[in-house]
């Protein structure tokens, strides 16, 4: 019987999330989907939050990925834009976290460098990667659906290495690395 598991990865945006599926069977990669979920017409923040946690939910939902990575909110210097990207990040994990699947958190820079061996590589340079490793026809128009398939992908490349990331396996493992965070 083969070893089979399915990664979702996820790029989290407040006007375009991207996001990607892979297969692995065995340690074989196989391209399932890759897309993005479109929030830039919405004008309410927690309207775009909400529709982010539902789009999570269905695509855990249908297509059962036994692990979600998702790239971590790079720092930059406007607060505002960090602050509504971390809430977007939280509530793809949340949705995660709430059907027990576990998440690991991947730096932008490592993901690049997973796919590319270049912690400095631009958006383009990922996808035609992406598309020369899975076999993909074209690429997408936006490159935030490729963002999330290259988190998917680092996942696949990183699995069973000891790594500098946060993984969470639930909602009790989450408080227990995170005990500053939790108000007592």
């Amino acid at each position: 019987m083969a070893n089979e598991r399915i990664i979702l990865g996820i790029d989290p945006g407040t006007t375009i999330m991207g996001f990607g599926l892979i297969k692995v069977v065995n340690k074989k990669m196989e391209f399932i989907q890759l897309n993005e979920l479109q929030l830039n017409k919405m004008d309410d923040h927690y309207m775009k939050l909400k529709r982010i946690f539902e789009r999570t939910i269905e695509l855990i939902d249908t297509h059962h990925p036994d692990e979600i990575a998702i790239e971590a909110p790079f720092f930059g210097k406007n607060v505002q834009s960090m602050l509504k990207l971390g809430r977007a990040q939280g509530v793809a994990m949340a949705a995660g976290l709430s059907r027990d699947i576990p998440i690991t958190e991947y730096e932008p820079k490592k993901i690049k460098m997973a796919i590319t061996g270049n912690g400095n590589a631009s958006k383009e340079q990922v996808a035609k990667m992406l598309q020369q490793l899975l076999g993909l026809k074209e690429l997408p128009k936006n490159l935030d659906s490729t963002d999330g398939l290259a988190a998917a992908v680092c996942h696949f490349f990183n699995s069973g290495k000891v790594i500098g990331t946060k993984s969470y396996s639930g909602w009790d493992a989450f408080v227990k690395q995170n005990e500053e965070r939790v108000k007592k």
